[in-house]
């Protein structure tokens, strides 16, 4: 079970149904941010069977500041065939533009950190564009290391888009 994380002014905590609209807006603001196509219009009701049903598929950390959303992450347990072991992969981290620099980012990944771990991960492993130098030195700042790799995407019939 994922526990609060209290900071100066706001608190980690896990994601409830009831932060979807939220977490929706935010997920627009970093799709922009990383200059990818538009989120769907419906995406909080798409995010809420895989958060919060019987078996969420994933789950969602949240950056709660006095009571508004300021940040997310959201993570799933995966599988590495060269480990054969588990691993989080951590779909997105984002703090909205005007809390970057106050040391929510590093209070999130640790938090996210803890959660893998607390599932028995090994590691945790993400992504993030190669053109966002800022990320990349904040993930390195972490610790993290990188590795040199191609993302591919194949959409699975003609008419599905990522």
């Amino acid at each position: 079970m994922l526990t609060d994380t209290a900071r100066p002014g706001g608190v980690i905590r896990p994601a409830t149904a009831a932060d979807l609209p939220a977490i929706a807006r935010l997920c627009a603001a970093h799709a922009a941010f990383e200059r990818a196509d538009p989120v769907p219009a419906d995406l909080a009701a798409r995010l809420e069977p895989v958060l919060f049903s019987a078996r969420p598929r994933a789950w969602c950390l949240v950056v709660d500041h006095g009571g508004e959303l300021i940040g997310y992450a959201t993570c799933s347990r995966e599988f590495s065939t060269w480990q054969a072991a588990d691993h989080v992969h951590l779909d997105c981290l984002f703090v909205a533009e005007p809390h970057r620099g106050g040391g929510w980012g590093r209070a999130l990944l640790e938090a996210v950190k803890d959660a893998a771990a607390a599932r028995g991960a090994a590691q945790l492993q993400w992504q993030t564009p190669d053109w966002n130098t800022d990320a990349i030195r904040f993930y390195r700042r972490a610790g993290a290391r990188s590795r040199s790799k191609v993302r591919f995407s194949l959409p699975t019939s003609p008419d599905r888009q990522e």
